[in-house]
């Protein structure tokens, strides 16, 4: 399964590591993504998703059926 959240489309970053003599190679960066079970209020029953920190805060915030339906997921999938 990719490193993606659901709901934000994180994925993994490359970037350059630069060390001191200034030599540049790359290295992924990648997203704090966590496998959660999420109560879903309109379906009534839990949702398995793997998603972002910053998205779960949206959702803490938001609601899980409110914010789906604003990224266009469909929970009934999950």
């Amino acid at each position: 399964m990719a490193r993606k959240c659901v709901f934000t489309g994180k994925r993994p970053n490359v970037a350059n590591k630069v060390s001191h003599s200034n030599h540049k190679t790359k290295k992924r960066q990648l997203p704090n993504i966590q496998a959660k079970s999420l109560w879903w209020v309109e379906g009534e029953r839990f949702v398995r998703i793997r998603v972002s920190t910053r998205a779960l805060r949206t959702i803490s915030k938001k609601g899980l059926g409110a914010f789906a339906a604003e990224c266009g997921v469909d929970l009934n999938r999950y």
